[in-house]
């Protein structure tokens, strides 16, 4: 396919770009800011018309595209102010998806986020291990937006049946070279305990995104997408005992097992995380 791939010079973008060639597919990245030359081109996502122009064509880049990844924004809450997150987030979004169905691109994936399921988990989960089957409960701004770009794709697929929006939930992004922090992270369970211990190898994220390239149906999905593991070495039980006692478990859950639920992204998307912290640090400390 040919694919346009927003925010391709970020942590998760630049990796989904590199994959997404590798597995032979044609590949724009546009962002406001990265590396000149083939198969990047500066575009500010805010602006509609350099949008439009981007996705139509480019000089001699491309003619047109198959598929829009977009991944560009201000991808945490505290960056900027909650105002300046909240204009650029949506703004781009709605941008980025009018545009490709007005051009008429009929497969779109979009990051949104973890932070929909309820983050920093003050509130205390309704359940364990977290699935996309209850609403999202947002507690910061950049949650709000996440949440209004689920419902705005929800109804431009409804306006236009045969567009597929997959959105995927993307946990906490890691490089191989962040892994060397983890062993540290069992010193105190409340460091982590913001996201449920969860992560996800920015290699595994550019594998969801293939998958739902390839597998999404027309209409709209949200699928979480996180490693096989937590970040920790203690375990599930002991974290859970000690931090969410009073939360429901919903199913028996390993030792390290996710707390993430990607049984959705595994049944629906045939997504399969390959890479684990602790193949990269060697064995985890004992505690």
């Amino acid at each position: 396919m040919r694919i346009a791939v927003t925010g391709s010079s970020g942590k998760l973008g630049s990796v989904v770009a590199r994959e997404l060639r590798a597995a032979g597919h044609e590949v724009t990245g546009l962002d406001a800011a990265g590396v000149r030359g083939p198969g990047f081109v500066q575009v500010e996502l805010t602006d509609y018309g350099q949008v439009v122009d981007a996705l139509t064509a480019v000089n001699d880049q491309h003619d047109g595209v198959d598929a829009l990844v977009h991944l560009a924004a201000i991808p945490a809450p505290g960056i900027r102010s909650d105002v300046a997150t909240f204009h650029n987030n949506i703004t781009a979004t709605f941008n980025a998806f009018w545009a490709a169905s007005r051009l008429g691109i009929r497969r779109i994936v979009y990051a949104s986020s973890e932070t929909v399921l309820g983050l920093p988990f003050d509130v205390p989960p309704p359940y364990v291990p977290v699935d996309e089957e209850y609403p999202p409960r947002p507690e910061s701004v950049y949650s709000l937006v996440k949440v209004l770009e689920e419902r705005m794709a929800t109804e431009l697929v409804r306006w236009h049946p045969e567009l597929s929006i997959t959105a995927l939930r993307f946990s906490n992004v890691m490089w191989p070279e962040d892994y060397a922090a983890f062993p540290a992270f069992d010193d105190d369970p409340l460091l982590r305990k913001w996201n449920l211990w969860g992560y996800v190898d920015a290699r595994d994220g550019a594998q969801a995104v293939h998958c739902a390239l390839e597998k999404a149906r027309p209409g709209f999905d949200q699928f979480i997408v996180a490693a096989a593991d937590t970040v920790m070495s203690r375990t599930n039980d002991e974290l859970l005992r000690q931090v969410f006692p009073d939360v429901p478990r919903h199913e028996p859950i390993g030792e390290h097992d996710t707390l993430l639920s990607i049984e959705k992204a595994r049944r629906l998307l045939g997504y399969e995380p390959r890479f684990s912290w602790r193949d990269e640090v060697g064995r985890a400390p004992v505690v």
